[in-house]
């Protein structure tokens, strides 16, 4: 599978928010809320800026998203990584994970958060990505697992 990642332009908004509806839909549903949904293209546009994102390329078809901010040197937050659903399982998010790792070269931690009780997400970020879970949290009415993953 040819796997290519490319760095969003402002131009980019409106294919990210139809990448991130797609992703993030079920959430959405399940919780009736979810700050990833639903982006106006001027939120999308300030996300940009403030969350570098590079486009996920499955050959020419964009499939996915992920998007790191640093918090101090060496320390970066994951704002994103999605992949729409019928390319999720293929091994897309693993390697975009691989490919920011590779990017940021001085990284020495990352963290992220996701909903505590989505077991698919939790046993990737562990499993695959080798993160733990640092502590739990409530956003809005979601408990949510802050993970950290230190070099």
């Amino acid at each position: 599978m040819d796997i290519r990642f490319r760095k969003a332009e402002l131009n980019d908004a409106q294919l990210l928010i139809d990448i991130y509806d797609a992703a993030f839909y079920g959430d959405y549903v399940k919780y009736g809320e979810c700050p990833a949904f639903g982006k106006t293209l001027e939120m999308m546009q300030r996300s940009i800026a403030e969350y570098p994102k590079f486009l996920i390329l499955c050959g020419q078809t964009p499939v996915g998203c992920v998007s790191c901010k640093q918090l101090r040197q060496g320390e970066y937050e994951v704002g994103c990584l999605c992949v729409i659903p019928e390319y999720q399982g293929k091994g897309i998010g693993t390697a975009a994970f691989s490919f920011v790792k590779s990017y940021y070269t001085d990284w020495r931690s990352f963290t992220l958060v996701t909903p505590a009780d989505k077991s698919e997400n939790v046993s990737f970020y562990t499993k695959k990505c080798g993160f733990d879970i640092q502590s739990y949290e409530m956003d809005g009415n979601v408990k949510v697992a802050r993970f950290v993953l230190e070099r």
